[in-house]
C-alpha cells in the first residue's frame, strides 16, 4: 500500500495549483482547496482590515468574517475579477460595516481630490542609515504604531500600496475610488508617517503587520471547523 503524503508534500502540490482550480476545488467541498486559499489570502485580508479597523483582534474577526462570507457565498462568484480581488472586496466591507458598528460616533479625516502628480518618498530611500543600536523587530514596531496612527482612509490606500504592492489603478478598483484619490491619500500618508518617524527608519513595509504562522494556521481551523459545522463542506 502506498504511504499517504506527508503535509508539506501536500502544501507543495497546493502551491502549484491556480487560484482558479483551487475555487474550483474549495466549490466542490474541498477542505484542502479552501485551506490553501486561506493560506494565501490571510496576509492581504488581514492587512486590509487592519487598514480599516483600529486593532489587530477586530482585524482578526473581520478576516474570519470574511472567509465564511466568501465561502458560503462561492455560488454567487462570477469571475469577472479574480477571486482574490472579489474577496478583497468583501473584507473592505465587512471591516466598515464592522467600524459603523462599534465605532458610529468616530469621526474619520477626509482626502479631498487634488491633481497631485508628485508624491514624497518615504524617508530611507536616500543615504541616511538605520540607526545601529535600533533592532529590526523594534523598527517593525516602530512602523506598525505609526501606520496604525494613520487616519483610516489614508491607512487603508497606504497598506494597499505600500504593503500589498498594488498599482495606484488596482487601489482606485479595489477601493472604487478615483486614481487622483488614490495619489493623494497616498501623500498624505507618506507625510504623515515621515513626520511621525522623524528619519530614523527606513524600508521594512513588507513586513508590518504579518499574518502567518500559528495565527495563519489557527484562521484556517476556525474557518473550516465553521463550514463544517453549517454544512458548507
Amino acid at each position: 500500500m502506498n504511504a499517504q503524503p506527508s503535509l508539506q508534500t501536500r502544501i507543495v502540490r497546493d502551491d502549484t495549483r491556480s487560484e482558479t482550480a483551487l475555487v474550483t476545488a474549495a466549490r466542490n467541498g474541498s477542505e484542502s482547496a479552501v485551506r490553501e486559499l486561506i493560506r494565501r489570502l490571510n496576509p492581504r485580508l488581514f492587512r486590509v482590515a487592519r487598514g480599516i479597523v483600529s486593532s489587530d483582534a477586530e482585524a482578526e474577526d473581520v478576516v474570519q468574517d470574511t472567509y465564511l462570507v466568501a465561502f458560503n457565498k462561492l455560488d454567487s462568484f462570477r469571475a469577472e475579477a479574480s477571486f482574490t480581488t472579489w474577496i478583497t472586496r468583501i473584507a473592505i466591507n465587512a471591516a466598515r460595516m464592522r467600524l459603523r458598528r462599534h465605532h458610529p460616533s468616530e469621526v474619520y479625516d477626509t482626502v479631498t481630490e487634488s491633481d497631485t502628480s508628485h508624491v514624497l518618498d518615504f524617508p530611507g530611500q536616500g543615504s541616511e542609515p538605520v540607526e545601529a543600536t535600533i533592532l529590526r523587530a523594534e523598527i517593525r514596531r516602530l512602523i506598525e504604531k505609526a501606520v496604525a496612527e494613520l487616519p483610516p482612509d489614508l491607512r487603508l490606500v497606504f497598506m494597499l500600496r505600500e504593503t500589498e504592492g498594488l498599482s495606484t489603478a488596482a487601489t482606485a478598483d479595489q477601493l472604487q475610488i478615483n486614481k487622483i484619490t488614490v495619489k493623494t491619500r497616498l501623500f498624505r500618508a507618506r507625510f504623515l508617517l515621515r513626520a511621525a518617524l522623524q528619519r530614523k527608519i527606513r524600508g521594512g513595509f513588507e513586513e508590518i503587520f504579518p499574518f502567518d504562522g500559528k495565527r495563519c494556521a489557527d484562521m484556517a481551523k476556525r474557518v473550516v471547523a465553521a463550514l463544517k459545522a453549517d454544512g458548507t463542506l
